[in-house]
């Protein structure tokens, strides 16, 4: 690529858009998205996810960054980069069916000696074995001779503004070393605390999908903690700050481990390893833990109240947060679903309020109610499932009875609270 720089990105939800912003600031950039609803809204200046500010996303798009739903828009881009979900099935199975049609649109306008960059989430091979071959299929162009490709696994904290994506170090890597340098010196050009080149496509694809399971196992580690002390009558946080006071101790805490990225990404690399003869253990035990402790948390909140003389049936409960993490709306692969739908599993009637969510989704993706309001109701239980800022100089005296229970999912109430991960 002797040619000036030209950029594309494929997908615009919570990575794509914040690394094109990015990548706007020094290269002609244009994002690309099959939602036009999600482009008109970007185009007028406001990205529903947060990650971009208003302020950003409209001075960029003043300074010529442009946000399309039509593919003639991306034909003169020569430097591609896919940055869409990968999500796994009901059977918890990766699902690459987004990342095929990434591919399809890619092999629509590649030409000659431009490169395609993969930042979704795969496990090692996916990039080469199965979207090069789409690629190759629908331009009619051949992989390594008439173009190119890198991987740069997504590093991105939904919500945190202090680690955004120019301030997370990020790992490159190419089809061939002198296209990994290439690709390198693109990423290096705008992410300030640095890049890391890899020597292959996937030991960069390796990279990625260890980072979350490695967090993966140590928080299903603390989530069996929580249940032992529990039933010994430990305060889990008491003896976690303890163990803290050693230098080398790994400050993990007990909860819900939801998301696009932690909850996911074991799973493609169990799905890999099984592909050549290795059963995961550790990897799928950690999953089993954490994918269970939204029914956990709502089976020891009923038992709190049973002990308490609360009538479960058709008692009032009140869920803060909704989301999967703190202060930011997303709502993917949230594991408060589970909580809320064990509980109504009891016949109780509940409400749910976040602030961040948007209502309209939380009601298509699981079928749930929940307001962005706060209520005026008094509760039988107040559950704080999510940290979001605006929880956490609440009230939850004034909005329960006098005998209740108030269960602390996340840490974070100092007064009273009668049950905690």
């Amino acid at each position: 690529m002797n040619t000036e720089v030209k950029i594309c990105v494929i997908g615009l939800g919570y990575v794509g858009l914040p690394l094109a912003r990015l990548f706007s600031t020094k290269y002609k950039t244009v994002g690309f998205d099959m939602n036009a609803k999600r482009i008109k809204a970007l185009m007028a200046g406001h990205d529903a996810t947060l990650e971009v500010s208003d302020e950003l996303l409209q001075s960029a798009i003043a300074s010529g960054f442009k946000c399309t739903a039509s593919i003639e828009d991306i034909r003169d881009c020569n430097f591609y980069v896919v940055a869409v979900p990968t999500p796994v099935d009901q059977d918890n199975k990766p699902d690459l069916t987004p990342l095929y049609g990434a591919s399809t649109t890619v092999g629509k306008v590649i030409s000659k000696g431009d490169i395609v960059v993969y930042e979704s989430t795969v496990y090692p091979g996916v990039t080469e074995d199965e979207c090069i071959p789409v690629v190759e299929k629908v331009s009619g162009l051949k992989f390594n001779k008439d173009f190119f490709a890198g991987y740069s696994p997504e590093r991105i904290n939904p919500g945190d503004k202090q680690h955004t994506v120019e301030h997370i170090k990020k790992v490159t890597s190419g089809s061939t070393m002198e296209i990994g340098v290439k690709v390198n010196e693109v990423y290096a050009s705008v992410i300030t605390a640095g890049t890391h080149l890899a020597p292959t496509m996937k030991v960069a694809e390796a990279a990625k999908v260890i980072e979350n399971s490695q967090r993966d196992i140590n928080i299903a580690f603390v989530n069996e903690l929580s249940k032992i002390f529990t039933r010994m009558g430990i305060d889990t946080q008491a003896v976690l700050e303890a163990a803290g006071t050693k230098w080398n101790f790994l400050p993990f805490r007990p909860g819900l481990v939801g998301g696009h990225c932690i909850g996911v990404d074991p799973y493609y690399l169990a799905q890999c390893a099984q592909r050549y003869g290795y059963n995961p253990e550790i990897i799928l035990a950690g999953r089993r833990m954490n994918d269970g402790m939204g029914e956990y948390v709502a089976n020891q909140v009923v038992k709190l109240m049973l002990k308490k003389g609360i009538q479960v049936l058709n008692s009032n409960v009140l869920i803060l947060g909704f989301t999967f993490k703190e202060n930011c709306p997303d709502v993917r692969n949230t594991k408060v679903i589970d909580i809320y739908r064990v509980l109504k599993e009891y016949n109780v009637t509940i409400t749910v309020y976040d602030p961040w969510a948007n209502s309209a989704i939380a009601w298509c993706e699981y079928g749930v109610e929940i307001t962005n309001e706060l209520p005026t109701d008094r509760f039988d239980t107040a559950i704080m499932a999510v940290a979001h800022n605006e929880f956490k100089s609440l009230d939850l005296l004034a909005l329960t009875k006098e005998n209740c229970v108030i269960y602390d999912v996340k840490w974070i109430l100092d007064g009273h609270c009668d049950g905690k991960l």
